[in-house]
Parts: structure tokens; C-alpha cells; sequence
């Protein structure tokens, strides 16, 4: 196949992995050799935040660029990316073959499960097969998408391995036409499935996972992780092999050195250790995703320190195909930050904003050394349970607030597993009163109003 002047895309999103979950990141579990393969052959971030710890609202701020808040996406099942700027779109009007697999979840609530309308799709055209709430309309090994016609297609096999034949499949397709191409596979796994509420892996994979290594910020704490991990390994376990599959098509089509693999996650898993589910918290377990960049621009082995958000990603990826990036978009280009321009580096941000929502109205940032966390209480943008806790685990009535309470501060440094809450200490007041201030910077800066934070009086929470 010929090379096209400008790179391809190939974005790799799965649901819910933990940044901890790779070998390069860490993990002694050998699950990962091919993306540890691509992170150590191009670009590893080591700081990689979601900007909303929530499936829907993380896909559309991966592909629009922007924030929650302004792309209105700001949790499941409200909103769309109709009449939205999205990186498909940007791509699409360049000339690039567009195509989309899998989960999409950007389709309002109300209107089904399954089939996604051409004008829900966020500039995806050219190949579609996919279901807008996948885990409602498959099984782990009953795959059921839905193509451009809303005609269901059942590819056989398990889930992860049934995505991957029909990306491949639509690969085939994009080389074909000798254009340049974006195709983004976006599987469920490790998510758990939701009628079961298990994390459920290849016949077979579980049991090559009893007895697993615990990440430490889990040991402590009760939460289901030690009857989880088993399985939500074996899922990753499947999806690297696929990654595999993946890269070696590429390679048989002759696209694999002029192609960007993108491989990331909408948020990370504290198997209900924060709250009494499984993300949706200012934890690192939660907020923390892998981020493996390789390609064109991104081939220098080289490994950022600096805090990303997914925000990022669509400018950035804009920026190395030479494609303009739109008003509008509140991320920034990192691909000068890859290649450790002096520039750039001096200029990062030092913090990751993020929005919470579904589990109480909530704002977050995270530095490389604290994480600062403040929540809505009862009755201002938010419904809650009852406590500091309980404003996790209730319903968010509203994207933003007017008012909200810290909840949060740990100090990454001398706490990497965010154990220790330090807001009440009296010698961190300074510490919680400089990151007030930056968050009410933070936030007005993307367009929500002047937020009234109220400091933490009394005992430390959990």
C-alpha cells in the first residue's frame, strides 16, 4: 500500500484501565508486552489525567478538545457532538478516510441503546460499526454492533477479539483507498459488565490471574478488588494481545511507519475502595489512565513528566498531521512537549482541571504533587448521600455549582497512594489556600463562573 504525505491515526481506547496496569508503568504482571513495546519505541506520559472520570463525558472531551462544561457532554446520557468541531470532523474535511468500532456512548439517553444515527456519529463516516451503550447491547462473547445502515452485526468470539476483527476489517478498507485515515476502536473491556458486575476476561485468562499483585493504594482498603482483580487482569491481558493484532496489520499493509497509535482509557478503577462504586473520585485510581503515544513526531523513546489531560489529545493529534486547530478548543498541543521543546516545557501546566459529575458535583486538580478536591454540597448543584463521602456517591443534579466545600488534599510526594486526607491539618492551610486560589483560576479560564470554595473546618475526612 502507498504512504500518504500525511500520517495516519490509530486511537486504541479502552474503558476503565488503570494507568498502573502497564509493565512500563509499573505492574509486575506481565500483561502488557506490546504496549510496553510501543511506550518504550515512542512517547510514554507519566502524568496522564482524564478530565471527567465518566464514560461519556471523557469520549467527548478525547474528540472535542474541550471541557465538559462547554461541549455539554457533562455525564451519561446527556448531550451530543452534533454541530461540534471533533477531531473526526477536522480530519474528515483534510481528506482523511474516517472510521469508528465499538463503544460510543454519545448519543442522548432516550434514544436506544444500539443504533447510532449518521448525525450522532461526531464526523465518523466512512466505516461505522458500533453500538452507542455497548455493554447493553452485547454480552462478553455476544458481540452486537450496529453498522452505518443500523444493521446489526455479530462478529464471532469474545468481545475485545470481535472489535479488533472488524478494526482491522475497516484498516483493510481506509489502505485500500490510498488515502490518509483516522480509525479509533473503542472497546468496553476492562469494564465490568454491568448485569453481572464482574470484569470477565477470555475462557481461561482468570485463573491464570488468581493470587494477583494488589496495587498498593488498594491494600488498605475494603472495596471488591480482591475478587475482581483476577478477572479485570485477564481483560487487559486480552486487549495487549490485541494491540498486537493491531500493530501487526499495520505492518502488513505497510502503514505501520507512518501511522500514530494512540493507546489510552476514559478513566481508571478503584473497585469501590473511594466510593460505592468504581470511579468517579479524585483518586489517582480514578483519574489516572495509560497514555502510549507512537509514530510520526512521537519516536524519540521518550518518556513526559508533565500533567496531560485527554483535553490534549485532539489538538495535539491535529498538530502532527498539519492540520489546523479550531477556535474553540481549551486543550493544548503536547506533541512540542514530546519533543521537549524548551519553550514548551518551561510553559506546561503545572496542574490537570478535572470536572466530576453523576457522583455529586465535583472539581479536581492534580499536580505532580497534590491533588486538591471540592464537591458541591446538598442542595447547591448537587444531591447527596449524607457527608464528605456521601457527596461522592450521590447524583449530580447540575454540571456546575456556585458553591463548593474542599473535600480533598494529599500530597503525592509523601503519599502516592492518597491515603492520608490532609485537609484540617493546620500546617497545609497555606497549601489548600494557594490551590483554592488555583482553581477558581482554572475554572473561569475554560468559562465557568467564579466558584465560592468554602475551606475545610473541623475533622479531617477520610
Amino acid at each position: 500500500m502507498t504512504k500518504t504525505d500525511r500520517p495516519n491515526v490509530l486511537i486504541i481506547f479502552s474503558d476503565q484501565q488503570r494507568w498502573d496496569t502497564l509493565g512500563v508503568n509499573g505492574s509486575p504482571m506481565q500483561l502488557t508486552p506490546n504496549l510496553d513495546r510501543l511506550a518504550r519505541e515512542g512517547t510514554r506520559f507519566l502524568l496522564p489525567i482524564t478530565n471527567q472520570p465518566v464514560c461519556a463525558p471523557a469520549r467527548a472531551c478525547l474528540l472535542t478538545g474541550k471541557y465538559a462544561t462547554t461541549h455539554g457532554v457533562w455525564k451519561n446520557g446527556v448531550g451530543d457532538l452534533v454541530r461540534q468541531n471533533t477531531l473526526a470532523s477536522c480530519l474528515a474535511a483534510e481528506g482523511y478516510q474516517t472510521g469508528y468500532v465499538g463503544k460510543w456512548h454519545l448519543k442522548s439517553a432516550g434514544t436506544g441503546p444500539g443504533f447510532v444515527e449518521a448525525e450522532y456519529r461526531g464526523g465518523f463516516a466512512d466505516f461505522w460499526e458500533a453500538a452507542n451503550v455497548l455493554e447493553f447491547t452485547s454480552q462478553p462473547f455476544e458481540t452486537v454492533l450496529f453498522d452505518g445502515e443500523g444493521q446489526e452485526v455479530r462478529p464471532p468470539g469474545y468481545r475485545v477479539d470481535a472489535c479488533t476483527d472488524r478494526t482491522i476489517a475497516a484498516l483493510r478498507q481506509h489502505a485500500a483507498t490510498g488515502k490518509p485515515f483516522f480509525q479509533m476502536v473503542s472497546y468496553l473491556e476492562p469494564h465490568h459488565q454491568n448485569d453481572v458486575d464482574r470484569y470477565v476476561p477470555p475462557v481461561g485468562y482468570e485463573e491464570k490471574y488468581q493470587n494477583p499483585y494488589a496495587p498498593p493504594d488498594l491494600r488498605p482498603l475494603a472495596g471488591n478488588w480482591q475478587q475482581q482483580l483476577p478477572g479485570y487482569y485477564g481483560c487487559i491481558a486480552s486487549l495487549d494481545e490485541n494491540v498486537g493484532r493491531l500493530v501487526a496489520t499495520l505492518e502488513e499493509l505497510g502503514q505501520l511507519d507512518n501511522t500514530i497509535i494512540v493507546y489510552t482509557a476514559d478513566h481508571g478503577c478503584h473497585f469501590r475502595t473511594r466510593n460505592l462504586e468504581y470511579k468517579r473520585s479524585c483518586h489517582d485510581a480514578s483519574l489516572r489512565v495509560p497514555f502510549v503515544v507512537s509514530g510520526p513526531g512521537f519516536t524519540n523513546r521518550q518518556i513526559v513528566p508533565e500533567p496531560i489531560g485527554l483535553v490534549d489529545l485532539m489538538p495535539s493529534l491535529l498538530h502532527a498531521c498539519d492540520v489546523a486547530i479550531p477556535e474553540g478548543v481549551q486543550g493544548r498541543s503536547f506533541l512540542p512537549l514530546a519533543q521537549r521543546e524548551p519553550e514548551t516545557v518551561r510553559e506546561w501546566q503545572e496542574e490537570v482541571l478535572v470536572q466530576i459529575s453523576e457522583a455529586g458535583t465535583g472539581r479536581a486538580m492534580r499536580s505532580e504533587r497534590w491533588t486538591y478536591c471540592v464537591m458541591a454540597p446538598a442542595g447547591q448543584g448537587s444531591i447527596h448521600a449524607g457527608g464528605v463521602e456521601g457527596a461522592q456517591v450521590g447524583k449530580a443534579a447540575s454540571p456546575g455549582s456556585e458553591v463548593y466545600a474542599e473535600t480533598h488534599l494529599y500530597d503525592n510526594y509523601a503519599d502516592p497512594y492518597q491515603h492520608v486526607n490532609l485537609l484540617g491539618r493546620q500546617q497545609y492551610r497555606d497549601v489548600a489556600a494557594r490551590l483554592r486560589e488555583r482553581m477558581v483560576e482554572r475554572m473561569t479560564s475554560i468559562g465557568e463562573p467564579a466558584p465560592r470554595i468554602q475551606e475545610f473546618f473541623g475533622q479531617t475526612p477520610a
